[in-house]
């Protein structure tokens, strides 16, 4: 494995970090601010909303400058969010330093996608963007859970300040062990916004906010859902998080393994057992067991969609592939802004912490039919040569 790539990975672990760990410590940050569960669940909206704005606007703005100094920038535009978010003294505040913060979040996936994929044989492109991803799963089974730990033992403006701090190893890791990549090659942002006259980016992207959003209509709320449904003291949230995040690991590298053999078949699996297993959890989520083993499952399933979906997208805007790299994990987001939105729409309106587990199902089986959609538009394309459905005569990766 290059050490860029665990460089990548270290970076990746600090953004998983922060992105995740608002979950675990969301009734304290609720409780000080004296705002509901549903309202603090603005601070995830919010985080997620941010990448989406900024994860296009900050890539584009990238393509005048080297890769590498464009990951250092992101990790200090990073470290300065989670600082203000740790000194926060009200809750507007707050979500100001979650916003910052999360500007960094998908121009750094975005870019570091292509510079993993730029450092290995096209045969192993999938599985080296799943080894950075795997910063964020191991940040699901190691920081999450600590910083859930240290949120409920001193403070979680302790655990914001250790975040700042895991920014700054990231920054390092990056500024020694990243090669200079030069600047992108489609410089011009007219060549990085062609990839979006394919549909086959929309589509992929389509599919990331609904399989994702549906694992995040779960997850948003697990707290309250596993104290109140479950029945679990709040100190077993921390051991429920690392049962997620190893379920999160374990599938990342299985997608990324697959993914390089046989793409949409991983798909079409990955997001029918989402599905499923969100169904299901409306009902385990009353046993403690159960509630646990599909927590865990839940985690396997929506991360073994993120090296496919990444790698399709890269395939498909192969002449641009750092904007829309960065969309999609724009669009990550977005489906967990959506689903902390239903979330709390539903909880709301008193149906209960197991309601986003609905919503959630509904979302991923959405996403299925669209893998469907977009499998059938590829191998029409293949059928009658240049990709009718793009727009464009540029040929689809063979190994899909």
């Amino acid at each position: 494995m290059p050490l860029a790539l665990l460089a990548l990975a270290i970076g990746a672990f600090g953004i998983g970090t922060t992105e995740f760990v608002i979950m675990g410590v969301l009734p304290q940050v609720a409780g000080e601010f004296n705002v509901s569960i549903p309202a603090a669940g603005w601070l995830v909206s919010g985080y997620a909303l941010g990448v989406v704005i900024g994860a296009p606007i900050l890539t584009v703005l990238g393509t005048k400058v080297s890769r590498k100094k464009m990951l250092l920038f992101l990790m200090g535009v990073f470290i300065v969010g989670n600082a203000l978010s740790a000194a926060a003294p009200t809750f507007g505040v707050m979500l100001i330093g979650r916003v910052v913060a999360s500007f960094a979040h998908g121009a750094f996936f975005g870019i570091g996608s292509v510079v993993a994929a730029n450092l290995v044989a096209p045969g192993r492109k999938a599985s080296a963007i799943s080894l950075m991803f795997m910063g964020l799963t191991v940040a699901n089974i190691i920081g999450v859970p600590g910083g859930t730990y240290v949120g409920q033992a001193a403070g979680w403006r302790v655990t914001f300040g250790i975040v700042a701090v895991l920014g700054l190893i990231g920054f390092l890791g990056v500024a020694m062990l990243v090669p200079e990549q030069g600047k992108p090659e489609a410089a011009k942002i007219r060549t990085e916004f062609a990839a979006f006259r394919n549909v086959q980016v929309w589509l992929a992207m389509a599919m990331t906010v609904l399989g994702f959003g549906g694992v995040f209509a779960a997850i948003t709320y697990i707290a309250p859902m596993m104290t109140d449904v479950a029945g679990y003291s709040e100190g077993a949230v921390t051991w429920l998080l690392v049962l997620f995040g190893s379920g999160m690991f374990l599938g990342n590298l299985l997608g990324g393994k697959f993914a390089d053999k046989a793409l949409m078949p991983m798909l079409f699996v990955t997001l029918s057992g989402l599905a499923v297993a969100l169904l299901l959890f409306t009902m385990t989520a009353h046993s403690q067991v159960l509630a646990a083993l599909t927590l865990s499952a839940i985690g396997a399933l929506g991360f073994a969609t993120v090296p496919p979906l990444q790698k399709w997208i890269l395939d498909q805007a192969s002449t641009a592939p750092t904007l829309a790299s960065a969309a999609n994990i724009g669009a990550f987001n977005l489906g967990n802004a959506l689903a902390a939105w239903l979330g709390g729409v539903v909880i709301a309106a008193g149906f209960g912490y197991t309601a986003p587990n609905w919503a959630g199902a509904m979302l991923a089986s959405t996403a299925l039919l669209l893998s469907l959609l977009a499998a059938s538009l590829d191998r029409r394309s293949r059928a009658t040569g240049p990709s009718v459905a793009s727009g464009h005569a540029e040929p689809v990766a063979a190994q899909h």
